[in-house]
């Protein structure tokens, strides 16, 4: 009967970080480096929020896009952050995680055979969504230009039938963001052109040398914008699923007409928890942040002095060094990290075949953890 399934849900493959992720558990004694959510727990003051929640009955449906007051402290947010200004009754929802956004994103605007623009390396969730939607993706090689994508390369991809671009910063798996000049001029390509930029900020409280900027600044293309933002990395909420995209209210009243039908709403619980994350944790990304600088400045320094290339990340908590020309694939020479070394990092093809000759390293967990990883890699080196 399997010949009966959705072809486009056949042909995609479990995500290559999971399946690496997933191998890596049959072995004792391993250093793993591979998953990319903080070691920090959530803030006592959020958990507290969510239990007095559960305490005081709201465990029921919400409004589809999300309660009004989460809406608009989301607002709030993204305005005195950001400076992005969008109205809470009609142009944010609340989506179950950032990846639910994505997926809601991708499903309003594609039909049979568009296309997508995306950066490569990159993240794998976009793809198969992509794909899912009847779309094709299409990976812009940004290796020689340390990663970032650029107007000059959109352009060059840019055929009939273009629907969007997708814009992750900073990256998964890189870490690099963009400056205000860069998203400039990706933006002034954007409104030459019938297509969306969907602008995937969820690494935005995790940039270290600059603030992040956001290209809905660039108010020339705000009609063709979705930005996709959550709390799940800035404040340690992975688990509690959620995510949230600004639209203008013209696109968004359709998106939410997908939201509605595939999951109603994000978890009452858990829109109360973020409620109090943005409302009175602003500073909780702040310590966390530091932390990651410390640990981003701690694994530069070891992969300098074992003579590994990379480029230096600018935010999220990831670093992508450069292991080609040692005849064999990534795939296999990660497995060979974890036989005998007993360290996991993510291979690089993971993230498109722009990845290849790579590996991703997350330093999303103690210094200790990153010392006993980085030495095993070393010793491997060395023998």
């Amino acid at each position: 009967m399997e010949h009966l399934i959705n072809q486009n849900v056949t042909d995609i493959q479990i995500s290559g970080i999971r399946q690496f992720f997933n191998m890596v558990g049959q072995y004792d004694d391993v250093v793993s480096l591979t998953i990319g959510q903080p070691d920090f727990p959530t803030p006592d003051h959020i958990k507290e929020a969510a239990t007095k929640a559960i305490q005081d009955n709201h465990t029921i449906y919400t409004h589809n896009a999300g309660i009004l007051p989460l809406r608009k402290a989301i607002q709030r947010h993204v305005h005195l952050s950001y400076q992005l200004t969008y109205e809470a009754e009609k142009e944010i929802i609340v989506t179950v995680g950032a990846s639910q956004a994505i997926d809601v994103t991708l499903r309003t605007l594609l039909k049979p055979g568009d296309e997508v623009i995306l950066p490569g390396p990159v993240y794998p969730g976009y793809e198969p969504l992509i794909r899912l939607a009847g779309g094709k993706p299409v990976h812009v090689d940004t290796r020689g230009n340390q990663f970032k994508l650029t107007g000059e390369l959109i352009e060059k991809h840019i055929t009939p039938n273009t629907k969007a671009v997708i814009l992750p910063y900073p990256s998964n798996p890189t870490g690099v963001s963009l400056t205000e000049k860069e998203l400039k001029n990706i933006a002034q390509v954007i409104e030459n052109h019938q297509l969306f930029m969907i602008a995937d900020e969820i690494y935005s409280e995790l940039v270290y040398e600059q603030e992040h900027i956001s290209i809905g600044t660039f108010p020339s293309i705000r009609d063709q914008l979705i930005i996709i933002n959550g709390v799940s990395k800035s404040h340690a909420m992975t688990g509690w699923r959620i995510g949230y995209l600004l639209a203008p209210e013209w696109l968004a009243k359709h998106m939410l007409k997908v939201h509605q039908y595939n999951v109603s709403c994000a978890s009452s619980i858990s829109q109360y928890a973020a409620l109090e994350a943005l409302n009175n944790g602003k500073e909780d990304p702040a310590h966390m942040k530091e932390a990651y600088r410390m640990r981003k400045e701690y694994v530069e320094k070891r992969l300098s002095n074992m003579g590994i290339e990379y480029t230096s990340p600018d935010g999220a908590f990831y670093i992508f060094p450069k292991f080609e020309n040692r005849g064999v694939s990534t795939f296999d020479l990660a497995l060979q990290l974890v036989k005998e070394a007993g360290l996991a990092l993510v291979p690089g093809s993971a993230f498109s075949k722009y990845g290849e000759g790579y590996l991703r390293l997350s330093y999303a967990y103690s210094l200790e953890t990153l010392e006993k990883g980085l030495n095993r890699l070393e010793n491997f080196l060395k023998e």
